[in-house]
């Protein structure tokens, strides 16, 4: 999967507006993604590094690199409270 994205900082994040429609389309990609976030966290808070988050919102889809700081059923947490729904993310690595 090929995916066109714009870079955006972190702090701009929380401007953004999410639909709530899932943006994958198979259950399998909704599993695997939920295993990415997971690893991801742990990699955050063990070893401190940054993951390449690809997300979309009612634009279009964009990529930040941030350390994932929680994972919710619903969202994720990154620094200072930004939040992204999971529902909107594409992949992470």
């Amino acid at each position: 999967m090929t995916l066109e994205y714009q870079i955006i900082d972190k702090e701009s994040i929380s401007s953004l507006h999410f639909p709530n429609t899932e943006v994958l389309k198979d259950k399998e990609e909704v599993y695997q993604r939920k295993n990415d976030l997971d690893r991801a966290l742990s990699l955050g808070n063990l070893e401190h590094l940054k993951i390449k988050i690809y997300f979309e919102d009612d634009e279009s889809i964009k990529m930040t690199e941030t350390t994932i700081w929680g994972v919710t059923d619903n969202r994720i947490i990154l620094k200072q409270g930004v939040v992204i729904p999971l529902n909107r993310i594409h992949k992470v690595i």
